[in-house]
């Protein structure tokens, strides 16, 4: 199978894997080892994570380059067998020209898939400039020897603007644009995870986070996909910190036994 071929054969797995009510468990993995694990343990579909990859860095969430956030996702594309999708931010452009050159270069790193938010990095973008730059990332996602599965963010509410209706609104908007997954991250109420459901069209991904129904529950209210942003990585980052600050402070190795742990995990995915 050509390469152009596997990434097609990847990108239409991936876009199966999204059934209402059946819900994609999609982790997100901050490097190519956690990818592995993380595909080891059956899981379907990965993605990438802006906030876990630029902690590998040293670097705070929104501090990545497009150039590195690209090599990132192919690295794990390449280095996997599962679909991955990529957290492309805002798509590192406010244009709407800008960002369909950054998924003209996401086309070329296998991905199946990758997202793009209505957040600059300090504002939503107005509604209609949004809706445009879901219309430029759909055209080219869709147009090449590979179609990408396209996720579309409203980001409200992780920034601070509980605003149901504009959220639903700008969903929909996104859906005529030619989204084909629909994303509002920091939703919780099942009541306005089901209202969301039932004003679109297009699967619905849901952040897991504090206050979120179990993923059982999330597949009663139709709910096609969950992923968990960053926080495996930081899980990840709050070990190391409990085992130094464990060592430091009271000179115990408590946290031999975690690593052990962590050591089978991975000798079974780095041996396949």
């Amino acid at each position: 199978m050509s390469t152009s071929a596997a990434q097609q054969e990847k990108a239409e797995r991936f876009l199966r894997l999204h059934r209402r009510g059946d819900p994609l468990l999609m982790p997100n993995a901050w490097d190519l080892g956690s990818a592995s694990v993380l595909a080891s343990l059956g899981f379907k579909a990965l993605a990438t994570t802006s906030s876990g990859f630029a902690a590998t860095l040293g670097r705070l969430d929104g501090a990545v380059t497009r150039d590195e956030a690209l090599a990132h996702a192919a690295t794990l594309s390449e280095g996997t067998d599962v679909p991955v999708s990529a957290d492309l931010e805002n798509g590192f452009a406010n244009d709407p020209e800008g960002v369909a050159d950054t998924i003209d270069k996401a086309c070329q790193t296998g991905l199946a898939g990758c997202s793009v938010e209505d957040y600059s990095g300090s504002y939503i973008y107005e509604l209609g400039l949004a809706r445009e730059r879901v219309v430029a990332a759909a055209e080219v996602a869709h147009s090449g020897p590979v179609r990408l599965v396209l996720t579309a963010r409203a980001e409200n509410h992780i920034r601070d603007r509980d605003d149901l209706a504009d959220t639903i609104a700008r969903l929909q908007a996104y859906q005529e644009a030619g989204a084909d997954v629909l994303f509002a991250p920091g939703i919780k109420r099942a009541q306005d995870i089901r209202h969301v459901v039932e004003s679109v069209d297009r699967p619905v991904s849901v952040l897991a986070m504090p206050g979120v129904p179990s993923t059982a529950e999330l597949a009663g209210l139709g709910v096609a996909r969950v992923s968990v942003g960053g926080a495996f990585a930081f899980a990840a980052l709050g070990a190391l910190y409990e085992a130094a600050t464990e060592l430091r402070d009271s000179g115990t190795f408590g946290y031999l036994e975690r690593s052990a742990t962590g050591g089978r995990a991975a000798r079974n995915a780095f041996s396949r």
